[in-house]
């Protein structure tokens, strides 16, 4: 995840200070601006679209309010409001703001803020990220009827797994473990609505838990009541089931 690009705003010079150096020891956020007035708040989240404003109510020219009006609705980040004066807290709720800081405050207080403020951003990144990746996902569908990539979510990373790098797909109840070379991968999906997605040409269906990529398989060895024992190149064995080996392999 990319740094949470952050704006200052207070008309007080030490506060700004103050500001500036406890946001600094948390690494995930970035000052990207400061300013000490409304007007000046409109044309730094021009300039640098922000994710967080730190923001005071009362500053010369344009309060706090009026200087989030004047931005529009697709322009305003997420708000802290930080103030000394308590009456402003429930206007400043009603633009969903994430916090309300009064002044005077202790660090606890405000590493609760940005605790607060780091979790809602990131859910959102995290949102729009998937987003994204859905879309694309979508677009790739609509060129092709079958798959040619799959998205994964895997220790906090979002990445394409290409379907020819498949090789093999075993189903875990509400779930498939994707199979490609040494790595593996846990989606939560299931896998009749997964092989509704593959290319037949290329993938076949061989056991109730089990698809297989056609192109790694080396061997297949006749058992005991219609089944086959199948051997990937990479040593892997899995059963072709009597009840796929005629569907899929015309046998």
């Amino acid at each position: 995840m990319t740094q949470i690009r952050t704006i200052i705003v207070d008309d007080e010079p030490l506060a700004r200070v103050g500001l500036r150096a406890m946001i600094n020891e948390d690494p995930d956020f970035e000052i990207v601006g400061e300013c000490s007035t409304g007007r000046g708040v409109v044309k730094a989240v021009q300039e640098n679209e922000p994710d967080l404003l730190f923001l005071d109510v009362n500053m010369p020219e344009m309060d706090g309010f009026t200087a989030l009006a004047s931005l529009g609705t697709e322009k305003i980040p997420h708000v802290i409001f930080v103030t000394a004066f308590d009456h402003y807290a429930l206007q400043a709720f009603e633009v969903y703001a994430i916090d309300y800081i009064l002044k005077p405050f202790d660090r606890d207080r405000f590493e609760r803020a940005l605790r607060r403020a780091k979790q809602h951003i990131r859910r959102e990144q995290q949102d729009n990220l998937n987003n994204k990746m859905l879309e694309m996902l979508e677009d790739l569908r609509g060129n092709s009827r079958f798959l040619d990539r799959i998205v994964v979510k895997n220790d906090g990373r979002v990445f394409f797994v290409k379907t020819d790098r498949l090789e093999w797909v075993e189903a875990e109840g509400n779930y498939i473990r994707l199979h490609v070379g040494k790595e593996s991968y846990l989606l939560r999906e299931t896998i009749s609505n997964l092989e509704r997605q593959l290319d037949p040409r290329k993938f076949l269906r061989i056991h109730r838990s089990a698809i297989v990529n056609i192109d790694t398989i080396s061997e297949m060895q006749p058992l005991f009541h219609g089944d086959y024992r199948v051997l990937l190149r990479d040593g892997t064995q899995l059963t072709l089931s009597r009840n796929y080996r005629k569907e899929s392999f015309g046998l």
